[in-house]
């Protein structure tokens, strides 16, 4: 409804921006809100409901939600599972140290794509990197989330 709304009142700038007249219904509403007295109840009223509209949005804004959570495919139409983005950072993590010749693994989980960054101490960084992003899509795909993320791999060599 506020998005119909907003765009008739666009669409309606737009034309007037291009040499139209106004449409009938923004003149007829700029003369009631001209002319109206600043404590009629209409006004009022519509000044109270665009207060509290923007107080939920604030409140809306400000809370957290489900962000964090990455939701899992269910076996069953009623049911609903989630994991927390750091408890699957953690798995991939556990799963990266597996793979021979990685030292240090750091994994940052999104809803979209996984970012996996691996320091090698020995082995070509090629074949690491290869097994490395093996081990993660395996256990991506363990995981069972319901919109899988893509996973970037960045490996480098460490010698000290």
């Amino acid at each position: 409804m506020i998005v119909v709304a907003a765009g008739a009142a666009l669409i309606d700038v737009v034309a007037v921006r291009a040499g139209r007249p106004a449409a009938a219904w923004r003149r007829h509403l700029s003369v009631e809100l001209g002319t109206r007295p600043v404590d009629d109840v209409w006004i009022l009223t519509g000044a109270a409901a665009a207060a509290a509209v923007g107080l939920w949005l604030i409140i809306l804004a400000l809370t957290p939600g489900l962000r964090h959570w990455l939701p899992l495919r269910s076996p069953a139409p009623g049911l609903r599972a989630s994991l927390d983005r750091d408890g699957a950072a953690d798995l991939l993590r556990d799963a990266a140290m597996q793979v021979p010749g990685v030292s240090r693994a750091r994994i940052r989980v999104r809803r979209h794509r996984v970012k996996a960054r691996a320091d090698v101490r020995f082995r070509d960084l090629q074949q690491v990197k290869d097994d490395l992003t093996a081990v993660l899509y395996e256990e991506r795909d363990r995981l069972v989330l319901a919109r899988p993320p893509r996973i970037v791999v960045r490996v480098r060599q460490r010698t000290d």
